[in-house]
């Protein structure tokens, strides 16, 4: 690996990467949580020189690799469309600019019950969505309703992955926490769970819990999905499939002297070459899905600057283990047998990149590092595969995603490394591809065989990894391997309801030895991935979780 590369600014964001090892479940207690006034909320932007304050452009122009799935965000689960609710949405808790420890975001305040199972929120007050109607305790009961009861009018009839997810499904199903959410009086809302969910606050921060104008969504039905309206500090104005979409300020917006950009535009250029060279000729002003063997060309352009977000994610192959020849725990055990990850890495991270070994990356606490990887072994790929009935190998398609993801810079190249690994023990494989959104789509429904895809986490807790990823309550939705093992599922719930961190945290290290055991998919790297900008910008500040509200960027 060439772990030279870019010495001095990895050296910063280890820094960065260390903090989030600390970031734990908030203590259940009564205690007050104090609001910051509204300037500490949020992280200031680095203040323009005096010569060249207000000058300058107003708009930021952001190259990307893939268009938005969707712009509701309780009904999308991918980065791209993260990338645009962040900064049309807000949630009741938010994250620190560079980590995922808890703050003030709508909710000024908020106390927890010694029980662990009442959460009173206070509100800001004088909050309006973009449509003019007001954000209150009410407009927060009706989205929740929303989400949580597969009867409202105005749920999605396919469901929400997320809320599923994080919350153990819906009214009404054995494992949801959420008993009741009660409007107190306009400023105060009340959460009764039915048990103690110790990530609930961490839950409650993740991009996808935005609140939207109940009105809009009555207004726009089905249609919502293109049409946001929120309370965050840009209002949407377009939406060009596969070519942009454009937000503008929201000059109503509650925190004042931000937003400071006057427009956003999110810009889609699929081939990561080419997005640096708009970059380079004035087309986009900022990208990300940088080639890692370009950022030391980025990084000695006087021009440009080089941003490394915090790494806290996993890019993986994986199987539906519901079909065969992948219901045989020996036949994913030859597989990853026989993929050489340290050459992966080599070849396609550029030093930003880590073999992988757990289903969840070091940076967060619960990772069981006594767990080894399995070592590049030919040999015993081959005599599984025989004790599995494969003495000749077997053929099979092999999904891999269209665009770059944080976790995996080019899956189109990294599949076709992997086929010619897998041809060695006999393997064959046909590569499949598909439009982004297809591809998320066929592999929630199981209509995959082998895959590739990853995961960034969403709230620093080892629950949004594996309980996102691998209970079998989310067989559906973020469980696309449709795994399911009664005892690593109790394991996971107990860690949830445990309101110690050092219990929890062997809780999932057991989960994670059970995991390694059955091979529902194998880890292949955990990436720092590097974000390319004009040297004019200033207050832009990557986050771990994978996207960012844009509100203190500007031009210097």
């Amino acid at each position: 690996m060439k772990k030279s590369l870019l010495t001095a600014a990895l050296s910063g964001m280890m820094a960065l990467t260390m903090a989030l090892t600390g970031c734990g479940s908030p203590q259940q207690t009564a205690q007050q949580t104090p609001a910051p006034s509204d300037s500490s909320a949020q992280t200031p932007a680095q203040p323009a020189p005096a010569d060249t304050a207000n000058k300058g452009p107003k708009q930021l122009i952001f190259g990307r690799g893939g268009d938005s799935v969707g712009l509701d965000p309780i009904q999308t689960d991918d980065g791209e469309s993260a990338k645009i609710t962040e900064n049309v949405f807000e949630t009741l808790v938010k994250y620190e600019p560079t980590n995922t420890n808890i703050v003030p975001g709508l909710a000024e305040s908020w106390e927890i019950s010694p029980d662990g199972k009442t959460y009173t929120f206070k509100l800001r007050q004088g909050v309006k969505f973009h449509d003019g109607t007001d954000f209150n305790a009410e407009a927060v009961v009706w989205n929740f309703n929303r989400w949580m009861d597969k009867s409202n009018p105005f749920h999605n009839k396919d469901g929400y992955v997320y809320y599923n997810d994080m919350f153990g499904g819906y009214k009404g199903d054995k494992d949801h926490v959420i008993d009741t959410v009660k409007a107190i009086d306009a400023s105060t809302v009340e959460f009764k769970l039915f048990r103690p969910v110790s990530p609930f606050l961490n839950n409650l921060g993740m991009y996808c819990f935005g609140i939207s104008s109940p009105t809009a969504v009555q207004k726009f039905g089905d249609k919502y999905i293109e049409n946001p309206v929120g309370t965050g500090p840009f209002k949407f104005v377009e939406w060009k499939r596969n070519d942009s979409i454009t937000l503008e300020k929201n000059p109503d917006y509650w925190n004042k002297g931000l937003p400071k950009l006057d427009k956003l535009v999110f810009k889609v250029i699929p081939d990561n070459s080419a997005r640096l060279t708009a970059l380079n000729s004035g087309e986009i002003d900022i990208m990300d899905g940088l080639n890692p063997d370009d950022a030391q060309s980025v990084k000695d352009n006087k021009d440009l600057q080089l941003f490394l977000r915090p790494g806290m994610n996993v890019g993986f192959l994986s199987f539906n283990v519901e079909k065969k020849p992948f219901d045989n725990p020996k036949v994913r055990e030859a597989i990853a047998y026989a993929i050489n990850k340290p050459a992966l890495i080599e070849a396609f991270f550029a030093g930003l990149g880590e073999p992988a070994v757990n289903p969840m990356p070091p940076s967060v606490w619960g990772y069981n590092d006594a767990i080894k990887d399995r070592e590049y072994n030919l040999d015993k790929a081959k005599q599984l595969l025989a004790e599995a009935g494969f003495p000749n190998g077997f053929k099979t398609k092999f999904w891999a995603m269209p665009v770059p993801r944080p976790y995996m810079p080019d899956g189109q190249k990294i599949a076709e490394a992997i086929q010619q690994d897998l041809k060695k023990i006999g393997v064959e494989t046909e590569i499949v591809t598909m439009e982004w959104a297809t591809y998320l789509e066929k592999t929630k429904n199981g209509e995959q065989d082998m895959y590739l895809l990853g995961w960034t986490g969403d709230n620093g807790d080892p629950d949004n990894f594996l309980y996102v990823l691998l209970d079998k309550n989310n067989i559906g939705s973020g469980n696309r391997s449709r795994y399911a093992n009664e005892e690593v599922h109790k394991l996971l719930l107990q860690a949830q309801s445990e309101p110690s961190k050092d219990k929890r945290t062997e809780l999932y290290k057991q989960a994670q030895e059970l995991i390694y055991k059955d091979v529902p998919l194998i880890p292949i790297a955990h990436a720092t991935p590097p974000i390319a900008g004009k040297a004019g910008i200033t207050g832009y500040q990557p986050h771990p979780t994978g996207s960012e509200s844009l509100e203190n960027v500007e031009w210097k």
